[in-house]
């Protein structure tokens, strides 16, 4: 487990064949989240770049690297927001989530899937196991940065269920 604190860092730089590469705005010109957000992947890359570029507008970060990890990360921290993975070792994505739905004292924790599974019927399970969103990898960070900001705002606003009927929507309508 890794937590960071929030530190302004400028990530700006994107090299034109580069799979992932940082979010052009830096923390000065947003105001600073309170928000914590438990980043779950296998991938040591994929944490790195979601990590540096929601530290760099504010966001505290934890990390995890397996499902059982994920698990006992947000039981103990509450984190604000999951970006869950679902290709794990051991516990995968689909079975953290639904261990996370089931419980009391994590069930209203907002999950934005995260994954290099894009098709359809993936995007259907995170929807059924009660995700809010998913983003598929590779992704852009500003992009990234923007959903959790939209899920973390609606979900405190109390519209949960807005945004995962507007999600259905868009899994109907193809």
């Amino acid at each position: 487990m890794r937590c960071h604190a929030r530190v302004p860092r400028p990530y700006a730089c994107r090299e034109r064949e580069a799979r992932y590469w940082a979010a052009e705005e830096a923390a000065e010109s947003r105001s600073m989240a309170e928000e914590r957000i438990l980043i779950v992947d296998d991938e040591n890359a994929i944490r790195l770049v979601c990590q540096l570029n929601l530290d760099a507008v504010g966001f505290q970060t934890l990390e995890a690297s397996d499902g059982e990890t994920a698990l006992a990360l947000a039981r103990t921290e509450h984190p604000d927001l999951i970006l869950l993975d679902v290709m794990l070792p051991g516990i995968d994505g689909w079975e953290v989530a639904t261990e996370l739905a089931a419980s009391p004292e994590t069930r209203e924790i907002p999950i934005l899937f995260l994954s290099a599974r894009s098709d359809r019927s993936d995007e259907e399970r995170g929807h059924e196991v009660g995700g809010l969103g998913y983003i598929t990898k590779p992704f852009d960070p500003s992009e990234l940065i923007d959903r959790v900001r939209e899920v973390l705002e609606r979900a405190g606003r109390g519209e949960r269920e807005a945004l995962r009927r507007e999600w259905q929507e868009r899994l109907e309508t193809g």
